[in-house]
């Protein structure tokens, strides 16, 4: 899972651990929501201090896909992961989320890992 995180990274920040999006909603290297770091087993006491570290973050998105994709996560299924980390618990079923899972295989091709 370190090759797809690795590649959720570069396109949700650029690799850019500071980056802050969608109206300062999403923040650090995953663009993680306050709801997202709780869904995904975050402290809520430690988000505002911790999403900002690809570490703590990365930890989260794992506990987020443990909660709602463990058989995809059991299986390596790295579409249905990082469609269902840009697209929510239902991501992975959402057509809004297929140009989403191109730039993350881009990324991991780039990076010769699929």
């Amino acid at each position: 899972m370190e090759k797809l995180l690795a590649a959720i990274r570069l396109v949700e920040s650029a690799g850019d651990d500071r980056a802050v999006g969608d109206r300062g909603r999403s923040l650090g290297p995953f663009q993680i929501s306050r709801a997202y770091w709780l869904d995904g087993g975050g402290d809520p006491r430690r988000y505002d201090s911790d999403v900002w570290s690809a570490e703590s973050s990365g930890a989260v998105v794992l506990g987020y896909w443990r909660r709602y994709a463990a058989a995809a996560l059991s299986a390596g299924d790295c579409e249905k992961l990082a469609r269902i980390h840009n697209g929510g618990p239902t991501g992975a079923r959402k057509t809004a989320t297929i140009a989403y899972w191109s730039k993350v295989k881009t990324a991991m091709a780039q990076k010769g890992e699929i």
